[in-house]
């Protein structure tokens, strides 16, 4: 029995991630894991794959939210309709959160997966949907012969980046990737590619939105119809931001690649439609 629950005990350490839903939270809440070899699963309709994430959904927070992830040689998969798949990543969802929100991510030769309809991979990211943030949104990404993919219709794979999807953020958004040796995939229709970026879609920014990326030996592609690959960039679309928007990127020796119909491939860019 003793060993067993020495066992038990190791796998809520290895999984370690913080998951709020219909809560409320006054004060700081945060995560630290260290993650290493371990596959975390998905799969079917709706369900999340968190490995050294927090998530927050449908709740208020008021405070600091606060992320710390060491992962190596890791897999996490959401695969089917709808679902998300999160390693060393701040997720957001329906939710107020006033104050600090910060996320820290190392990251080595780890993979990240989600395949289907609408489902999300985030990598050493922060994802905020359908939010009000007032305060600082920080990501601080170093990834190193990592993969991240998301493959089939409307789809999204975050790498080292901040998406910020019909919220609304009054303060600072940060974002400082790290990148080197690594690929990240948006495949199908309707997806996107974003690594070491900024991505904002029909949100309200407040503020000062600010992107530093140091890319080295890395892949990024969008392929299929109507796809977007961003590297190095900050990508605003039907989006209202009053502020400052500033991106600085040094990338060497890494390819970016948008092909099919309709695709769009952002490398050290603004784009702002």
């Amino acid at each position: 029995m003793k060993g067993k629950m020495i066992l038990v005990l190791a796998a809520l350490l290895v999984s370690s991630s913080m998951a709020f839903a219909a809560s409320d939270v006054k004060g700081t809440v945060s995560n630290k894991a260290d993650v290493a070899g371990t596959t975390n699963v998905a799969m079917g309709i709706a369900n999340e794959a968190r490995v050294g994430s927090v998530g927050i959904e449908d709740s208020k927070v008021k405070g600091t939210v606060s992320n710390q992830a060491n992962i190596k040689g890791s897999t996490n998969v959401a695969m089917g309709i709808a679902n998300k798949a999160n390693m060393g990543s701040v997720d957001i969802a329906k939710s107020n959160v006033k104050g600090t929100v910060s996320n820290k991510a190392d990251i080595k030769g780890s993979t990240n997966v989600a395949m289907g309809i609408a489902n999300k991979a985030n990598m050493g990211s922060v994802d905020i949907e359908k939010s009000n943030v007032k305060g600082t949104v920080s990501n601080q990404a170093n990834i190193k012969g990592s993969t991240n993919v998301a493959m089939g219709i409307a789809n999204k794979a975050n790498m080292g980046s901040v998406n910020i999807e019909e919220s609304n953020v009054k303060g600072t958004v940060s974002n400082k990737a790290d990148i080197k040796g690594s690929t990240n995939v948006a495949m199908g229709i309707a997806n996107k590619a974003n690594m070491g970026s900024v991505d904002i879609e029909k949100s309200n920014v407040k503020g000062t939105v600010s992107n530093k990326a140091d890319i080295k030996g890395s892949t990024n592609v969008a392929m299929g119809i109507a796809n977007k690959a961003n590297m190095g960039s900050v990508d605003i679309e039907n989006s209202n931001v009053k502020g400052t928007v500033t991106n600085q990127a040094n990338v060497k020796g890494a390819t970016n690649v948008a092909m099919g119909i309709g695709n769009t491939a952002d490398m050290a860019s603004v784009d702002i439609k």
